[in-house]
């Protein structure tokens, strides 16, 4: 072969080297980087009447576990192998005091202290050696929340002034569909694939806009002006677009840590601060899903929210429809179940994409080395969280 051919053979993809991707941020497993520094702050891990006298199945960071709520009312969350002989606690009973095991009927409590264990003389005489693992819970805004980390760095359980203060006719309504995610509940891939679309305004009129049709408004297809900051809380969006009648739409959003959706409705029901806060669930390293709480006037508000393409939700859809009109899940998934980042070629509109890896990178060290990462609170009496961030309207 001449010189000429092998220059025009050049670059194929026989050439390229084997394709890698961060695992210190999109690994969430105990001991990993990125799960050690998650395990720092509480994460919603269901509806608060997702906790009642059926366990539920739930897998958070990794971890397979159980939720439940006993009859004095209290939420409970344990991790489903049962610590007598392994098989899970999903097939246990919810009774008055905790929830009891399937095989051989040994009771916990909410905290996995072991009540009774009825296979053993005098119901289990050392009973009090065995605690089942068990994880904090509280209960905000509609969703359960739990706290997986180390006991003795457990902070207070923020709260947000987006969903603290009310407007007249305005309460929190609660949500699991994944609103925000453009697919299912469960989203097959890495948490991180979705959590910094955040700070990717750029893919809006693209995708959401000239490729897709139109599933915002108008002023959402218009090419931003952007800029991005560092915040208290994480990184901030800053995109202004020029109206036709000379305006200037000012809209702020934001990643927060830890894996915060602060993005206002893009339909841009109104001109105001965000009324939305997503929160971004690692279930494990290739899924996720998202809860969100908001300041709503009607029942089911927060669902009706969700894209359609084509006229259809996403779950109406066929395949020829998703390759035709493809959303936020195809996009994201379509990166693969982890994407590969040593395959990326990061442009100047990925400047937010970039701040936002290297805030993870700086708050991983920091607990690897024994730190507290930013954002984390141990005073009961802190002020509600402010993340600056809504639709606003400006005069040129």
């Amino acid at each position: 072969m001449d010189t000429v051919a092998r220059a025009q053979d050049s670059g194929t993809g026989y050439t390229r080297r084997p394709s890698t991707y961060d695992a210190a941020l999109t690994e969430v497993g105990r001991a990993k980087p990125m799960g050690e520094f998650l395990r720092r702050y509480w994460h919603p891990v269901g509806l608060a009447g997702d906790a009642g006298t059926t366990p539920k199945a739930l897998r958070v960071l990794g971890e397979d576990l159980v939720l439940f709520r006993d009859g004095k009312g209290r939420a409970g969350l344990v991790t489903a192998r049962c610590a007598h002989r392994g098989t899970t606690l999903y097939y246990g009973k919810v009774e008055a005091r905790g929830i009891r095991c399937c095989y051989h009927g040994w009771l916990f409590d909410v905290e996995g202290r072991c009540l009774e264990q009825p296979c053993e003389p005098g119901g289990g005489r050392f009973r009090d050696s065995i605690r089942q693992p068990w994880y904090p819970v509280e209960e905000r805004y509609g969703l359960i929340f739990a706290y997986m980390g180390p006991p003795g760095k457990k902070p207070v359980l923020p709260r947000y002034a987006a969903l603290e203060v009310l407007e007249p006719g305005e309460f929190v309504e609660a949500d699991d569909s994944s609103v925000g995610g453009g697919g299912p509940a469960i989203i097959p891939c890495n948490w991180l694939q979705h959590y910094e679309n955040l700070v990717d305004p750029f893919h809006v009129p693209i995708l959401h806009g000239n490729f897709s049709g139109r599933q915002f408004v108008e002023q959402m297809e218009v090419f931003p002006e952007v800029r991005w900051e560092y915040t208290d809380w994480g990184v901030k969006t800053i995109a202004e677009r020029k109206l036709p009648d000379g305006r200037i739409f000012h809209r702020v959003s934001g990643a927060a840590l830890p894996t915060l959706r602060v993005i206002p409705n893009p339909r841009v029901a109104q001109y105001a601060r965000v009324e939305m806060i997503g929160w971004v669930l690692p279930i494990d390293d290739t899924s996720f899903r998202i809860y969100n709480a908001a300041r709503v006037r009607e029942a089911g508000a927060v669902r009706r929210q969700r894209s359609t393409r084509n006229g259809k939700y996403w779950e109406d859809l066929t395949e020829a429809e998703r390759r035709e009109f493809p959303g936020d899940y195809e996009a994201q998934t379509g990166q693969g179940p982890i994407t590969f980042h040593s395959d990326e070629h990061l442009a100047t509109s990925d400047k937010g994409v970039a701040m936002l890896r290297r805030l993870l990178q700086r708050q991983v060290k920091l607990v690897a080395d024994g730190s507290d990462p930013a954002g984390v609170s141990f005073d009961p009496n802190a002020p509600p969280v402010v993340l600056e961030a809504g639709n606003f309207i400006r005069e040129a």
